[in-house]
């Protein structure tokens, strides 16, 4: 097989040997990355969205969840609001 040298920076490099798996080539690394489309913009991904086919499952979810409403939010207590008290002299 023919092959490249190509050269990385150190930050680049770094990132492609935590992605490297064990027994994995730095090739296999790159042959599974998936790079984005370039113009990774709200609109582009918008439009890649609508071209998805609309399963019957995921029509009937969208329906329920604009039928029903949102449920009211509420507000965890704060776990450190009591740690603070103890902690004060």
């Amino acid at each position: 097989m023919a092959t490249k040298t190509i050269s990385l920076e150190l930050d680049a490099y770094e990132k492609l040997k935590q992605a490297k798996r064990e027994g994995e080539s730095f090739s296999a690394v790159v042959r599974r990355a998936h790079f984005g489309p370039s113009d990774a913009s709200g609109g582009s991904i918008l439009a890649a969205l609508n071209l998805l086919p609309v399963r019957e499952v995921d029509r009937k979810a969208a329906e329920h969840w604009e039928t029903s409403g949102l449920p009211e939010r509420t507000i965890s207590p704060n776990q450190w609001e009591s740690v603070a008290k103890v902690a004060e002299p």
